[in-house]
């Protein structure tokens, strides 16, 4: 008889949290069908087999285990039944319903696992791009040495002069193929052997882009802007707080409580790679701050009011909320910098880019990969790349001043 039993297996992803996994054991045999779900180690009561109820999200989640052990404990008894499967991994196989060993039903796998991951816009924009991949290809199954470098490239050629897509939102449309390919080896479904992708096959390269950041001066007219309405003046205010926190993202300033700030100091953890974050109040976001601050008594309250009575255990509803914010937020500030005449298209991101633009050569890269958070600093230079231009100046200037 086999047993199953949820597990946290010890494989950490590059935020430090494990797989939370079903495990499968017959005649001393063990296969996992992993749920999608990550947590850190602390969080896993190992005794229980179920999420610790500290974590925020501990309900969902051992829902989640109980319905994936009931699904398995009923293909098990079916199987044990017909006695028609008789390893460990055939069972896995039956469970997981890979008799197809094409394209389409591992794409649909790795679907499952952005939706079980509740990562919805990233589920929207690569179901997307798979459709119109499996339209392209007109096949009711796609078996994977099939995708081959020829095949890649008509379909690069499709998007790029019959859909009339740019070159960097056509690697976009690739990269979840290659994502799926590279699954589907990892599950003994695919053969390395006719991998498509790599040097001297088909090749995704982005092109360089240009990263825009507004100067001191442009930040100057912002600060100063006057004849605003209400909506505008709020906008302004947010984006403003985000330049003065290192370009701290929508995602996470609009999540900001007043519980955050403490000590002088601005505590919060990052939404994109879940790291710790603590800055210090500057003085120009204390004043503005402060104007948010005599509508409320709440230390647990949002201190802004988009995600205010938002179902935080609805990942679909917070998604769909700063989405709306983002763009009512972006439709303001265009608006603002025509009326103060900056002829850059202001948004949100860009204050992001502006903190990069103006701090440029100034801060020490190791600084700012400390203020940027990134994973690795490799990528705070290149992403400051764009804004350190001093160098290089003088550089010309030694040449042609002459």
């Amino acid at each position: 008889m086999a047993t199953v039993q949820a597990v946290l297996r010890n494989k950490k992803n590059s935020h430090d949290k494990y797989p939370i996994a079903i495990r499968i054991t017959k005649n001393r045999r063990s296969s996992f069908i992993y749920t999608g779900q990550y947590i850190e180690k602390k969080l896993w009561d190992k005794v229980k087999c179920k999420v610790k109820r500290s974590h925020p999200n501990s309900a969902h989640l051992n829902q989640l285990i109980l319905t994936r052990v009931s699904e398995v404990n009923s293909k098990l008894l079916e199987s044990e039944i017909s006695k028609e499967y008789k390893s460990v991994q055939t069972i896995k196989d039956n469970i997981q319903n890979k008799n197809r060993h094409d394209f389409y039903s591992v794409a649909e796998l790795y679907l499952a696992n952005l939706r079980n991951r509740k990562q919805f816009h990233r589920y929207d924009n690569e179901k997307s791009r798979i459709e119109r991949f499996l339209e392209f290809t007109k096949h009711q199954e796609l078996p994977f040495n099939s995708i081959t470098v020829n095949l890649l490239r008509r379909f690069e050629t499709h998007l790029l002069h019959k859909k009339g897509l740019a070159f960097r939102t056509v690697m976009n449309y690739i990269i979840p193929i290659r994502t799926i390919y590279n699954l589907a080896i990892a599950e003994s479904i695919a053969d390395r052997n006719n991998y498509p992708f790599g040097r001297g096959k088909y090749q995704i390269k982005f092109p360089d882009s240009e990263k825009v950041g507004l100067n001191v001066e442009e930040v100057q007219l912002l600060e100063n802007a006057v004849g605003l309405t209400e909506a505008q003046q709020h906008a302004l205010n947010v984006w403003l707080l985000s330049f003065y926190f290192a370009g701290i993202r929508i995602t996470d300033i609009i999540q900001l409580r007043w519980s955050d700030f403490s000590d002088y100091r601005l505590h919060y953890r990052m939404s994109k790679n879940d790291k710790r974050v603590s800055l210090r109040i500057p003085i120009k976001a204390k004043l503005i701050l402060n104007i948010y601050r005599e509508s409320s008594n709440d230390s647990e309250e949002f201190v802004f009011k988009e995600l205010r009575n938002t179902d935080f255990n609805n990942a679909k509803q917070v998604r769909t909320r700063i989405k709306t914010t983002t763009r009512n937020f972006n439709r303001h500030l265009k608006r603002i910098a025509k009326n103060v005449g900056i002829d850059k298209n202001l948004s949100m991101h860009i204050a992001r880019h502006t903190f990069g633009n103006i701090s440029g050569d100034k801060i020490p890269i190791q600084m700012l990969h400390k203020l940027y958070r990134h994973s690795s600093i490799t990528t705070t230079i290149s992403y400051q790349a764009n804004f350190m231009n001093d160098e290089q100046d003088e550089a010309l200037d030694k040449v042609v001043n002459f």
